[in-house]
């Protein structure tokens, strides 16, 4: 169940890059972007909830 659940979301991502043409470069461009924001934050997966 497991393999076939990973098998399905690499697939998800292999569609998602064919249709909006990224490359490996602009993937490790947006991860590097998306690294930023998360060290911004506070490398912190939980947030606080805002009131």
């Amino acid at each position: 169940m497991v393999l076939l659940m990973m098998l399905c979301s690499m697939k998800i991502s292999q569609d998602i890059r064919r249709e909006h043409g990224m490359t490996q470069a602009e993937i490790e461009e947006g991860m590097a972007r998306k690294s930023k924001e998360f060290a911004a934050a506070g490398n912190r997966v939980y947030l606080p909830i805002a009131d």
